[in-house]
């Protein structure tokens, strides 16, 4: 999971990102409105929590530039403002959720896992593509019932395969995915080669059917048998 956290208030923003790190989620930061409108451009997030008041413009605007650009980023606003007028804006241009300051760092928590689950997976804590079953609560990966010892990357990575099958995606994007706008500094994307040798290992050693496919000169695609 890819967190973008969008917050001026540095201690809230430190606050947050520690939390939600010790809670195994990846996750970057925009202090100010110029680097979040630069990330949101760039990058794909899973959820995006979105401070409406910025030193250098407003949360609106990211939601405006989010709609125009066909986004489909999750977004939580996190906001002192509390009126109802604002909350109907909010929601009027894209928001999925609202929840005003202050609040509880583990209510955040919650309130993140359900909307990327509602994105992803039905809202379900228990995703099922055919004989394979992934709790991501527990973090634990099963096929045919047989647990299987996963990496937290290699997780990341299935989850996000099984979350877009039958899409090719290139190596770029599940760089992104595992590491963030850090993708951007590796020299290349060996790393990723290897994580999906290791995971097509794993599942073919367990009898699965192999449904992640190489697309040449492309990427790879997850695809129904």
């Amino acid at each position: 999971m890819k967190i973008l956290i969008i917050e001026d208030e540095l201690e809230i923003l430190e606050s947050i990102n520690s939390y939600l790190k010790t809670n195994e989620i990846h996750c970057e930061s925009a202090n100010d409105f110029e680097t979040a409108f630069e990330k949101i451009t760039l990058y794909n997030y899973d959820c995006i929590l979105l401070d409406l008041m910025l030193p250098d413009g407003d949360g609106f605007s990211i939601l405006k530039e989010l709609k125009k650009l066909n986004k489909s980023d999750g977004v939580i606003i996190i906001s002192a403002k509390e009126t109802l007028e604002t909350k109907i804006e909010g929601f009027t241009l894209g928001a999925d959720d609202y929840l005003t300051k202050p609040f509880h760092l583990s209510e955040l928590l919650v309130r993140i896992q359900a909307l990327v689950r509602r994105k992803q997976f039905n809202g379900s804590n228990t995703v099922k593509f055919n004989e394979i079953e992934i709790d991501t609560i527990n973090k634990t990966v099963k096929v045919k019932g047989t647990k299987i010892d996963f990496t937290k990357t290699e997780m990341d990575l299935l989850l996000f395969l099984i979350g877009n099958k039958n899409k090719v995606l290139s190596k770029g994007a599940i760089a992104e995915h595992l590491s963030g706008d850090m993708a951007d500094m590796l020299d290349n994307h060996d790393f990723i080669y290897a994580h999906i040798k290791n995971l097509k290992k794993k599942l073919k050693e367990m009898g699965t059917f192999d449904y992640l496919k190489s697309v040449y000169g492309t990427g790879y695609k997850w695809e129904d048998e």
